[in-house]
């Protein structure tokens, strides 16, 4: 199988914040890898902005740094960077006052297609986004990129949907969820709807129940302040897990375009029951007993009782689903760096084979890090003589190795940005999508935070808080093992 390349049209993209660390360790890297494989040529422009002081010569220097530094090992070919770094542009500007902003206008070109991604914090957005409109710089086909959070709470995430709204229309604004743009998230939506082998068994009556986790390896040192306004339920759960459990419970779309999808994915938030405070286990890892700092540490605030680790049950009231819970999880220093679906479908009806012990139920599994794939555990026959014997054996297939002609995965923000030039909202969330998911999470955040409960400590390197094994034996069944 090889990767076709289909190029985008002309652009002008202006990326605010261009000085900041996601432009240099994400943004960047991947425009670049884009342009090294022939998406975009030397029409584009990349125009950076922000407050620091550049010449364009500094500004080409500060890329090149940051692609050796950061881009793939095979992307650092010194001839590859000259020729992307030749197509940068640099102004500085003053996002809440008037400097730079006509030297900004004199750079755009009105026939071909612009975008402005604001890599800065949700503070400046509104600023940003009145004076691209009050300046006359943005028009009627611009397109207006944000990076998450979309909010703290409903009603930060209504006043931001609002103030984005007041310049731009909803079909122009592309929120960027980094998770939609893996392969293996856009994967599931192939599998479940262009293959007749699963979507029939994909409800209640086949399913016993799905686990979603994401697991990371590392602590919060460093950004500690933080995560700590905000939290696992605020940084993950409420927009990377929501949106993994919306693709994996949606029903299929009439047709595969942005708002068909959207419509269905909301119908999933919509439907979700309130959770109760028994089916949520949260946790702090604590220092280790080598002497590293725990969270309270990192967060700087000795009293502090936001969790760096969450478990939930959560149960999605339509017929499709009644009665088959979604188990979601996230946590910070766990046992290893670790994104997955996993589908569990029910046992077999009746065991000809062993009265006395029960055929487990196939497992699919949706990996989204650090190996990309989908594994299927099946039951088979013990190879060899002497009766028969059942154990499971896995059909794998690892994109990196099932698909090596396709070249190495893609970086999730090169397959998003490209989708903001071509105009693809599909793998954007809408307005209404953030508000719903706020809608649901408010609740649960204003419960835990009116009973006062701290969470409970977890040992770094583990798998979490007892209270989320507890959480799935009252159940009878048990998570996942997460890999080292």
């Amino acid at each position: 199988m090889v990767s076709r390349v289909i190029p985008v049209d002309t652009f002008d993209l202006v990326l605010f914040g261009a000085t900041g660390d996601l432009a240099r360790r994400k943004i960047l890297p991947s425009l670049f890898h884009r342009y090294k494989i022939g998406q975009f040529d030397k029409t584009c422009r990349v125009i950076g902005a922000s407050r620091s002081v550049l010449t364009q010569d500094g500004f080409r220097d500060l890329v090149t740094e940051a692609l050796q530094t950061y881009g793939h090992p095979d992307d650092t070919n010194s001839t590859d960077i000259a020729a992307f770094v030749s197509l940068l542009d640099y102004v500085a500007i003053d996002a809440k006052g008037d400097d730079g902003w006509s030297d900004l206008a004199e750079q755009l070109r009105p026939d071909v297609v612009q975008a402005f991604y604001l890599s800065v914090a949700p503070s400046l957005f509104a600023d940003i986004a009145g004076r691209l409109k009050s300046k006359k710089i943005a028009t009627a086909d611009s397109r207006i990129v944000v990076e998450k959070p979309f909010g703290h709470d409903l009603a930060s995430a209504k006043a931001l949907n609002a103030a984005l709204g007041a310049h731009f229309e909803e079909h122009q604004i592309y929120r960027i969820d980094h998770y939609l743009g893996k392969e293996t998230v856009q994967n599931l939506m192939a599998l479940r709807f262009a293959n007749s082998l699963f979507e029939p068994l994909w409800n209640s009556s086949q399913i016993d129940h799905v686990q979603i986790t994401v697991a990371e390896s590392i602590g919060v040192e460093g950004r500690g302040e933080y995560y700590d306004r905000s939290g696992a339920m605020r940084d993950m759960v409420q927009n990377h897990l929501m949106q993994l459990l919306c693709l994996t419970a949606m029903e299929p779309p009439a047709r595969f375009t942005p708002n068909a999808v959207r419509n269905e994915k909301l119908k999933v938030i919509e439907a979700l029951e309130p959770v109760a405070q028994d089916e949520i286990a949260r946790g702090q890892y604590r220092a280790s007993a080598e002497g590293g700092d725990g969270y309270l540490d990192h967060a700087g605030d000795p009293n502090s009782k936001t969790e760096s680790f969450i478990a939930m049950k959560v149960k999605v009231a339509n017929w499709r689903w009644n009665g088959t819970p979604f188990y979601l999880r996230t946590g910070k220093c766990l046992r290893a760096r670790e994104s997955e679906i996993a589908v569990f479908f029910r046992a077999p009806p009746h065991n000809i084979f062993d009265a006395g012990k029960p055929v487990a139920g196939n497992v699919l599994v949706i990996r989204l890090q650090p190996d990309e794939g989908i594994t299927l555990h099946t039951t088979i026959k013990d190879p060899g003589p002497g009766g028969m014997r059942l154990t499971t054996a896995k059909l794998d297939m690892t994109f990196a190795d099932s698909l090596p002609e396709a070249g190495r995965p893609q970086d999730a923000y090169e397959r998003l940005i490209m989708d903001v030039i071509r105009g693809n909202q599909t793998l954007f969330m809408r307005g209404d999508e953030v508000e719903a998911a706020w809608n649901w999470a408010d609740p649960l955040i204003k419960g835990w935070n009116d009973a006062g409960t701290a969470p409970q400590s977890y040992d770094q390197g583990s798998s979490g808080p007892e209270d989320s094994l507890l959480l799935m034996h009252r159940d009878n069944r048990r998570w996942r093992e997460i890999s080292t």
